[in-house]
């Protein structure tokens, strides 16, 4: 499936990835609407990460325009904001009705669309015992393959057979992870992200040094641990942002291009430049 995912995404500022033939909308940062325009209503599904408002201050606009088309806002059981957010928006813009607020659990599933479904999985970017308060998503399309042994059958004995037993007994279900969505966390497993094919993952810092240094902070991951992580797993597109505004763009680029051959990386390579939107980011040219 040929994705268009248009973005922003820059450290403590606004971050915000919207799937366009999805409808799925990955944190709502501030800048979220006045980007997307008219797109935005086509946004039935927002999966929000986390609480830091650097992640979800774009819902006030998003409401005010788009509840009555009722999407769905989903976020981590245990981050509190939520709940208050959809108290504050019934009393700031009452005439707005729709949207559905899910407060969701790690390892949830749901269905988007056919074949398509986003699962939730806890991280560690907030670290509160006992409590949910942080995920990363994974995006599955789902298909069902006629099973080898049937392939030379005519249609019409594949119709008998089908009446006879059931799809499920014609085919096998293939799933493929078709993006994966990382929001902010610190690097922990990397066989999370192995085979998927799109991988959206932030780089906060440049080196895992700094990181340390913020180790009293929510915790976020360094360029050179996601590149490490990426060398070590099979994924087919990666896309880097959330980069702190501390570091030039050109002083990321390098060091970008420096990982790419330090760990001979082979797949496209793409970036949010720091204060920039980017549209249709794949159809962009890579780094590399």
């Amino acid at each position: 499936m040929k994705l268009t995912i248009h973005g922003y995404s820059t450290a403590l500022y606004a971050t915000w990835y919207f799937i366009e033939e999805l409808g799925i909308l990955f944190d709502a940062g501030d800048g979220v609407c006045a980007n997307l325009l008219g797109k935005a209503g086509k946004i039935k599904h927002a999966f929000i990460s986390h609480a830091d408002r650097d992640h979800l201050t774009g819902l006030l606009q998003f409401n005010q325009l788009f509840a009555g088309l009722k999407p769905t806002i989903y976020y981590p059981k245990d981050a509190g904001s939520f709940p208050f957010l959809n108290d504050f928006f019934t009393k700031f813009d009452p005439h707005n009705k729709g949207t559905n607020w899910q407060a969701i659990k790690d390892k949830a599933i749901f269905s988007v669309k056919n074949s398509i479904q986003v699962e939730a999985i806890e991280n560690g970017h907030v670290v509160q015992p006992g409590l949910l308060k942080s995920l990363s998503f994974k995006v599955f399309e789902t298909k069902r393959k006629l099973k080898s042994k049937f392939v030379n059958l005519n249609k019409e004995e594949l119709i008998n057979i089908k009446k006879e037993h059931g799809d499920h007994f014609l085919t096998n279900e293939l799933k493929r992870n078709i993006l994966s969505y990382s929001g902010d966390t610190p690097i922990e497993d990397y066989e999370r992200y192995h085979n998927s094919e799109i991988l959206i993952h932030e780089a906060t810092f440049m080196t895992k040094e700094e990181t340390n240094t913020k180790a009293f902070k929510n915790k976020h991951s360094s360029l050179d641990e996601v590149f490490k992580m990426v060398a070590n797993i099979k994924i087919d597109k990666l896309i880097l942002g959330h980069f702190s505004s501390r570091y030039d763009q050109h002083e990321i680029d390098n060091e970008i291009k420096k990982h790419i051959q330090q760990y001979n990386i082979k797949i496209p390579v793409h970036r949010i430049p720091v204060g920039k939107a980017v549209k249709n980011i794949l159809a962009q040219e890579p780094i590399n």
